[in-house]
């Protein structure tokens, strides 16, 4: 979906114009030879990436004050839970122990909150208690002072504050777990943000980790949440996500690559921040400074012209085609990572979390595409374990059986009793986990973005017709991307069909239904949410 109202002349576009999709009037232009912050960011990586055993591996022995520090918090929390609400089962055990979890992540601080604002994110993945609970973990981070930020700036940058900005806003304008981020203006006149790492965040992330790594097993089993994330794997997954945000050279060049995608893509209805070609070290990172409608303003962005369901179908079809074409994705999308320019383009911010698939797990990702797509459970089976989400030597057969997915039954879990649906739950989690089925950080990061534009619908455009949709972004893909999926996966361009029969069933749905709004969708949820109150579900 290539925006031509938004595509600059020849003559007007930016130096930097096919390095990636950003802004039309650039305050610099970015050209990778001259980036000197770029070259180490290989090894960088590799570093990051071999470091993580040490730090998951459960020790006998973790940090002794952390732990003793973190035990304190958590198992006060727990205790509480299992003399309390654990005795009522359900909801109302799953929602007590949501909210006294959180609590404790509050306390315990900056890694804690981070692991709960990626949970937050979730909805689908985890516990909708636990997800309600950790989305307040989202705005409660309080700042650092003017002091430590300015010690990290200046330690960072080699030189005093003044000789880089004319003016640094000492008030900032969010702050996060990780870092927190400045409107600033350089000597040389361009309006930039500045983000900057908490001092002693990196240090208390490793201790975290190994102190987590050291609980997880002994969760295993023991609260509602750990029969559908693995305490254990959810830690490695954190670990993953979180170790390469701690550098931030890695973001800038996250910034760099994904906006690189959209522009071979000709994906131009995305924004992408230029990264300054000399002011980006391991805790500070300046950047070219944007500003737009937050993703919730429906109102602001009509009243400016907006077609909020442009918006919607920009961020359907942006994220999953760089996914699956190029292998990279922004892998925190939420309303506060993004924003919308007056002109209707969507501006995309925090890169620190950024899915990178390798060729088989991109190709995974694409058979997992077409086979959903095509009523193949077989097939989205063998994409799910080529990305890591089951054992390679899974026998799908079997699963397949044990799943029911052989039969052809359209199960409507708006007309099933709770009882029922509760037991069908129970009986494909526990089948899955005694398969070894686990997130993968990937998986993870993908099915969570698709969460995201979920909600996006209901805020922006709740009257789109989602089955349309499905077989305009399917249709999309074949004609745009077809040779090239096609030859990927070792088949005949024309071998494949959309059978929205298939894709109705796999939601549901009857064959006789012929338009979902997502109005429509959330009554359905709002009824399976209605059967499951007041039953108990261990």
């Amino acid at each position: 979906m290539v925006s031509e109202d938004n595509d600059a002349s020849n003559a007007d576009r930016p130096r930097d114009f096919d390095l990636g999709s950003f802004s039309d009037d650039p305050p610099w232009t970015i050209d990778r030879d001259e980036l000197t912050w770029l070259p180490p960011l290989r090894v960088a990586r590799q570093v990051v990436r071999s470091d993580l055993p040490r730090l998951t591996r459960s020790t006998l022995l973790p940090p002794a004050k952390r732990v003793t520090t973190v035990t304190r918090h958590l198992g006060w929390a727990m205790g509480r839970w299992a003399i309390g609400a654990r005795r009522k089962g359900g909801a109302a055990s799953r929602a007590d122990v949501s909210r006294r979890l959180r609590i404790a992540a509050e306390a315990l601080g900056p890694t804690y909150i981070k692991l709960a604002q990626i949970i937050s994110g979730g909805e689908g993945l985890f516990p909708q208690e636990l997800v309600n609970e950790t989305k307040k973990c989202r705005d409660q981070v309080p700042s650092e002072t003017w002091e430590s930020i300015r010690t990290v700036v200046e330690e960072d940058l080699g030189r005093p504050i003044p000789e880089i900005f004319s003016h640094f806003e000492r008030t900032p304008l969010a702050a996060a777990s990780i870092a927190q981020v400045h409107r600033a203006t350089l000597t040389t006149g361009e309006d930039v943000v500045v983000k900057v790492q908490r001092p002693t965040v990196a240090t208390l992330v490793r201790q975290d980790l190994r102190v987590m790594a050291w609980i997880a097993p002994k969760l295993v089993g023991r609260i509602p949440i750990s029969a559908l994330a693995n305490p254990p794997a959810l830690v490695e997954l954190f670990a993953e996500t979180i170790s390469e945000e701690l550098d931030f050279r890695l973001e800038a060049e996250n910034m760099l690559d994904v906006a690189e995608s959209f522009a071979k893509l000709g994906q131009r209805d995305y924004v992408i921040p230029r990264p300054h070609p000399t002011l980006v070290t391991r805790r500070v990172l300046v950047m070219e400074r944007l500003d737009g409608f937050k993703f919730d303003d429906v109102a602001g962005m009509k009243g400016a012209g907006v077609d909020t369901e442009k918006v919607v179908r920009t961020g359907m079809i942006g994220f999953m085609e760089g996914a699956f074409i190029h292998g990279i994705f922004h892998g925190d999308l939420h309303g506060g990572n993004l924003f919308v320019l007056p002109d209707g383009r969507t501006a995309l911010l925090d890169f620190g979390i950024t899915g990178r698939l390798d060729d088989r797990k991109r190709t995974a990702l694409l058979r997992m595409l077409m086979s959903g797509t095509s009523n193949d459970p077989k097939g989205q089976l063998a994409a799910f374990r080529d990305l890591g989400a089951l054992p390679m030597d899974t026998d799908l057969d079997a699963v397949v059986r044990d799943l029911g997915l052989d039969t052809g039954e359209v199960l409507d879990p708006t007309q099933m009793e709770a009882d029922a649906l509760v037991a069908e739950i129970q009986r494909t989690v526990k089948a899955l986990l005694g398969y070894g089925a686990r997130m993968p950080k990937e998986l993870m990061l993908f099915v969570k973005n698709l969460m995201f534009v979920d909600g996006a619908i209901a805020t922006l455009a709740p009257d789109l017709d989602i089955l349309s949709e499905i077989t305009e972004i399917t249709m999309y893909f074949a004609t745009t991307h077809g040779e090239t999926i096609a030859e990927q996966l070792g088949m005949a361009q024309d071998a494949w069909q959309l059978d929205m029969d298939g894709v109705k069933a796999g939601m549901g749905l009857g064959e006789d239904v012929e338009r979902l709004t997502y109005r429509d969708l959330q009554e359905r949820r709002d009824t399976i949410r209605k059967r499951f109150e007041g039953r108990r579900m261990t």
